[in-house]
């Protein structure tokens, strides 16, 4: 598996966003500066988080976005799975695996390592991740910084 850029985008900007939490909302051109991301490519993916009840979007000159609900309840497979990243090792890719109908001799054990990694980004929680030691040293250096870039290790 190999997540694209499209589910580390949106896991990065919803980071962003709840690190911002406790103030107004953030319009999506802040974290288009914090993050590096284009802002085209984060309107489309906040529509889709948007429309996953993640994040909600505030009208106005002071508008933007904020979280849609406690970021401890929200989960990096949620983000993920709103922007229709697919968490799947199975096979494919030209493979004759059909799965259930006709599976491969390793069809069980990548099914179960898809399994694995879901059930693990499933436990792991924005309002955690964005309190582990690794982010906090990032975000009081670079006030923000590219938090996507740092590897995280949750206990």
């Amino acid at each position: 598996m190999k997540l694209t850029t499209k589910g580390r985008y949106a896991v990065t900007a919803m980071m962003d966003l709840a690190i911002q939490a406790d103030n107004a909302p953030v319009a999506l051109e802040e974290i288009s500066g914090r993050q590096d991301i284009s802002q085209s490519y984060l309107e489309q993916l906040f529509a889709q988080l948007r429309r996953a009840g993640l994040v909600e979007g505030i009208r106005g000159p002071h508008g933007g976005y904020q979280l849609a609900r406690d970021a401890k309840k929200i989960s990096i497979a949620q983000i993920i799975s709103a922007v229709d990243e697919n968490i799947d090792l199975t096979c494919g890719n030209g493979s004759t695996c059909n799965g259930d109908t006709d599976p491969c001799l390793t069809h069980g054990l990548w099914s179960s390592l898809s399994n694995q990694i879901f059930d693990f980004l499933h436990s792991v929680k924005l309002g955690e991740l964005i309190q582990s030691p690794e982010v906090l040293r990032v975000t009081q250096k670079k006030e923000i910084g590219h938090v996507a870039d740092i590897p995280v290790h949750l206990q």
